[in-house]
């Protein structure tokens, strides 16, 4: 019998987490806004993984997921992005910092449908400020990967290669 996570389990609470959906090899940029701190000197780190939900609802009227009955049934090794890449600083003087969430996060099959063995991203960034003692404050976003013409058609649960293959929870 398998073992099953829940989804509330696995991203810890909805606090600081932002759920969107974005095709594989799209990308989007957010610029952190801190006010007038000088955060030049934060140090950054960006992490992510992918794992499959077992199947999703969406909200009628907003079109946002729910994930009330859904599951993590495995999931792919953590990636790390280069902060070098992702994370742009030349404004941190002025407190703005643009983070961006890469393209490529997931590079397997995909369904065509949006409801059912969906790939799903954690995309965190995590910074830690120069206060004594520090401190470190972590934001995510729930990436719900999305099909497109260029992405593989087939199960992600079967996937033996991107981002070292899939696990299944046991």
């Amino acid at each position: 019998m398998s073992k099953l996570l829940d989804w509330k389990s696995f991203i810890g609470g909805a606090d600081n987490i932002i759920a969107m959906d974005m095709f594989p090899a799209e990308q989007q940029t957010f610029t952190y806004q801190f006010g007038a701190v000088d955060v030049t000197n934060y140090i950054w780190d960006i992490d992510y993984q992918t794992v499959v939900i077992d199947q999703v609802a969406f909200n009628r009227n907003t079109g946002e997921p729910n994930y009330t009955d859904s599951t993590v049934s495995g999931f792919f090794q953590v990636q790390q992005s280069p902060v070098n890449t992702y994370v742009d600083t030349s404004d941190a003087a002025n407190g703005n910092v643009a983070i961006t969430i890469q393209a490529n996060r997931y590079t397997g099959q995909l369904l065509p449908n949006s409801r059912l063995k969906v790939p799903t991203t954690c995309f965190s960034v995590k910074w830690t400020d120069t206060a004594s003692p520090a401190t470190t404050n972590i934001h995510r976003y729930i990436i719900s990967e999305r099909y497109t013409a260029e992405v593989p058609i087939g199960d992600p649960t079967l996937e033996t290669t991107a981002q070292g293959g899939f696990t299944a929870i046991t």
